[in-house]
């Protein structure tokens, strides 16, 4: 919901980081965020929440340096963008798994699956209506997006998904609240697109 303005507000403070990285691959910079994803499930299995919520952030932050750092000394490229996306999906799989597997329970996990298949279905949600756009010349080029593909916006973006998972990794005994909670959100994300694809894309 507030991607736009926070990758606008991103662009401003990291790119003076990475005008220094010049000697850095962008994808280097995906690798980084990507252990420290890594980490941030590790500690949340070992119940180590705070650790945890550290390393998230840091995850987050790097996952934006990373594109950052392919415009700034034009690096840009399809590959760098999927390998990022695909990195992005572990990790946001990876971490409530961990949390359930930590302190597990019969409603947690069933949380758990409610949440994953949210996650499923808006995955081809707002996958396919971006290829779609792409393919209609009204992808990210032609809005002038700063992402390798256009990302319809929805109640539940990138801003919300940080914080949320702030939220399940802080105040983890609630977790199967939080599940529930982020999951119906990823659902009314599903019904804004579908609402606004059938406004938008209905052949003549």
């Amino acid at each position: 919901m507030f991607d736009n303005s926070a990758r606008a507000a991103k662009e401003v403070v990291l790119t003076p980081v990475a005008a220094v990285l010049d000697r850095i691959h962008p994808t280097a910079v995906t690798a980084v965020s990507f252990v420290l994803g890594i980490i941030c499930v590790i500690c949340a299995w070992q119940q180590l929440y705070i650790w945890s919520a550290v390393f998230w952030g840091l995850n987050r932050l790097a996952d934006g340096l990373d594109g950052t750092v392919a415009r700034v000394h034009n690096k840009q490229s399809d590959f760098g963008g999927y390998i990022d996306i695909l990195a992005d999906f572990v990790i946001y799989a990876a971490v409530p798994v961990a949390l359930v597997i930590s302190d597990p329970t019969f409603n947690r996990y069933v949380a758990l699956a409610y949440l994953l298949a949210t996650y499923y279905i808006n995955a081809a949600s707002w996958m396919y209506l971006s290829a779609i756009l792409e393919k209609r010349q009204h992808g990210a080029k032609r809005n002038r997006e700063k992402t390798s593909v256009t990302m319809p916006v929805a109640i539940v973006g990138g801003v919300e998904t940080i914080l949320g998972y702030l939220v399940f990794l802080i105040w983890n005994q609630q977790m199967t609240l939080w599940f529930v909670l982020m999951g119906s959100l990823v659902l009314v994300s599903v019904m804004q697109r579908l609402v606004w694809a059938s406004r938008n894309l209905s052949e003549p």
